[in-house]
Parts: C-alpha cells; structure tokens; sequence
C-alpha cells in the first residue's frame, strides 16, 4: 500500500491530469487580470509611511509603492498583478479608520484564560502537537516569550494582540519567522504546539489574533455580532480582508527587529487562518514562503456550482440576517453574493483564488487541502491551481508549487498536513 504522502501527490496528479487547460476568463467585475513572477528584491525604499512590500526588507515610500514593481515574467504580466495589488489595498484602504495612526508596539502580558467562542475546542490538538520538533536540552527555560500589541489603526480592533516565541539563543542573529492564523472561533494560544515546535527548531514562531477573536472579542458572539454588524453598515470587513490589513502591518514590524531576517519571513494558517494566509502573501510579497492550510476555495465557483452551503452554515447566522433582510424565505446564491460583496468586495470575483494565487508566483506556495472538504471544494481548485501551476512553470519556478488534496479528509488539519507544510519550510525558509 502506498504511504500517505505518495497516495496524496499520487492523487492530487490524477485530479491535475483530468482538469481541463484553464480559461482565460475575466473577472466577474470586468477587466482582464493575468499573473506574474516577480522575484524579491533585497533594496530599500525611501519614506516614512509602511504599507505591502516589495520584497524581503523593503519599505515602500508611499501607499501607492506597493504595487509599483514586479521582476520576471513578462511586463504586461507584471502590471496585472500590480494591478491586482493595488486594487487590493484600494479595498483595505476603503475601511481604515485612521491612516494616520503610526505603529507604534505596547506591552503585554500571557493570556491566563483564552477565550474560544462558539463551540470550545475539546482537549489537545492531535495533529499540531505531531509537529517535528528538535530536542533542546532544557528547552522550556531556553523558550523566550513575547506578548505584545500592535497598533494597526485607530479604534478598539486597531490593537492586535502578538505571541512570538523563539530560543534564547544570538546564533545567527537574525533568524528566519513564521507566522501562524488560528481558525475562527480559535485564538493565538489555540496554536502553541506549533509555535512551540518551529521555536525548537530555531525558527521564530509568531500568532496573532485576528479581528473579533481572544483578546479582540469581549464574549463568546463577538465574531458572528461583528459579521453581522459589517452587513448591516458596510462599515468593517471582519471576514478575511480587515486582519489582512494587520498582516501588512505586522509584516512592517518583523522587517525591522532587529532579529528578524526580513527576507525570510513565511506565513501559514488553519482554516479562517488559511485565508489570511492566502490573502496577506497576495498583498504583501515580504511573506517568502507560503502555505494555507484548509483555507484555499473558488468562491465564485462555489455560487455557479451550488456548493457555497458548507462554507456559509461556519457562519451561518450572518447569512439568516441576510436573508431576512433580503425578504427571502431561504438562503439562496442571492444572499450569498450580496454577502460576500458588502463584508468582502471582491472575494468572489477579481480576487478570487483563480486570479489571487498566480500572484504569488514564483514564492515557495504548498496548498494543503482535504479531497473531501465540502467547505474548500477540490473541483472548485480545478482553475486556480492551473493557473498558478502554470505561472510558476513560466518563471522556471514549478518545484516551488505544489497542491496536496489529502484522500478521505473533510475540513481538517491533519498530522500529515503540519509534517508536509513543516517539510516545506524547512526546504525553501
């Protein structure tokens, strides 16, 4: 019998062997959106204000810089994605409180008491705690740990609670970052093992909570209020984009410590957390190294396709607002889309995963997904991977891409998958 890696790659060729060449479709907004490879560059750029990057340790002059420049590939292709990026941030940007609110870090303390909302989590986390891990004598004294915030923008959500945790050792002094998104209702300290595990292994293991979540919710509905509430008013992008924003800032703070190696800086999550992922390496080419975990899906495949329902029952009770609303009697590919377009514009069409993924070409990318997942359908990645399998092959870049669809697994993290993205980082960070 094949071992669980060989089944999965074996099956993940089978499925890539049946899809057809991708379509060199449109996004549904209008325009045409095409991919690039740009590899990163090691300059700085001059100027106060820091937003996206252009590459490991640089810091672009104004909002505008981060979608300015793209080597490889051809020029047209490297305008596309500057183009996505820039309507990227246009998005973010529509929403921000206060762009005038410099990064500033503040002190703070471990969390005694995590709070976990909606369901909480039974007991240990099986697959994060089989991280590979090296044996460090007196490894919980060496541990050295970090609680902080980051100040993103004005506003209660403009505070992001940090854990970074990393060995008390100066060799090398800058040392290459991983930074870790928990699942929705989860929280930073949901991830430990993994944080503990990379730690062990002299990486410097970095989680945050994302919007309306620990230390950034004040009860066990805050998440789903806050969904809510973006319907209603248009006002906040708690799904996926606002916690990109703090991404992009947490991306500014990791280039300039002064243990950090600015161009080795990877970016993986969990779900909710798979997204961020996804999203933040799109937007900002400083995260190196990139690995999404259950988290990667078509969106508008999803609506064409009638298989948005398991994807919208994780968050159910925004969408019944919706469609009470709507005057519906049932949620319908209506709501849906009104939903995605007032919480996330463009989720389902020019940032979807067929035109977002090929961006991150030529970065080291795994995409770790179950072949049985209804929430991340592998018919639904049929495009996006092509796409991006071809936009690595174009930079000369195809054993940097490789998507995993794990047999017989649903919406899971599984041993198998923190072994493959641990492999992965320890191959390309």
């Amino acid at each position: 019998m094949l071992p669980r890696r060989a089944m999965a790659v074996a099956l993940t060729l089978a499925l890539t062997a049946m899809w057809p060449p991708p379509r060199l479709a449109a996004p549904a907004t209008g325009g045409h959106v095409t991919v690039t490879a740009r590899k990163p560059r090691g300059r700085r750029l001059s100027g106060k204000s820091t937003t996206a990057s252009l590459g490991c340790g640089s810091k672009p002059n104004n909002i505008r810089g981060a979608t300015a420049a793209a080597g490889g590939g051809s020029k047209m292709e490297a305008v596309a994605a500057s183009g996505l990026r820039a309507s990227f941030l246009d998005v973010l940007l529509s929403r921000r409180r206060n762009l005038q609110v410099p990064l500033t870090v503040e002190p703070g303390s471990p969390v005694k008491h995590p709070l976990y909302q909606g369901r909480p989590p039974m007991g240990r986390c099986v697959a994060m705690e089989s991280c590979p891990r090296k044996g460090v004598v007196n490894s919980k004294e060496k541990l050295v740990e970090e609680n902080f915030y980051l100040i993103t923008e004005s506003g209660e959500q403009g505070r992001v609670p940090v854990l970074l945790l990393k060995l008390n050792d100066t060799t090398p002094k800058r040392k290459p970052v991983i930074v870790f998104l928990h699942s929705s209702y989860k929280c930073k300290e949901w991830l430990r093992p993994l944080l503990e595990a990379y730690a062990s292994r002299g990486y410097i293991s970095v989680a945050i909570d994302s919007r309306y979540h620990g230390e950034r919710a004040n009860n066990n509905s805050t998440y789903i209020d806050a969904l809510k509430s973006a319907w209603r008013n248009g006002d906040a992008m708690p799904f996926i984009l606002d916690t990109v924003w703090d991404l992009i800032k947490l991306g500014d703070h990791l280039s300039e410590r002064e243990d950090v190696d600015p161009c080795r800086i990877g970016i993986t999550g969990e779900s909710l957390g798979g997204m961020h992922a996804w999203f933040a390496a799109v937007v900002d080419t400083r995260y190196s190294v990139v690995v999404p975990i259950i988290g990667v899906q078509g969106f508008r495949w999803a609506i064409d396709n009638n298989k948005w329902q398991a994807r919208v029952d994780s968050i159910k009770p925004l969408f019944e607002e919706a469609r009470i609303d709507l005057g519906k009697s049932e949620i319908d590919t209506e709501v849906v889309e009104k939903v995605w377009d007032k919480i996330a514009p463009g989720l389902d069409s020019q940032f979807d995963a067929p035109f977002s993924l090929p961006v991150i070409a030529p970065r080291p990318l795994l995409l770790l997904n179950g072949a049985e997942d209804p929430r991340c359908p592998v018919l639904g990645l049929q495009e996006p991977v092509s796409r991006a399998a071809k936009a690595y092959e174009e930079v000369g870049s195809a054993d940097k891409f490789m998507f995993i669809a794990e047999p017989g697994i649903g919406h899971q993290m599984t041993a198998n998958m923190v072994k493959e993205a641990s492999d992965w980082f320890d191959r390309f960070l």
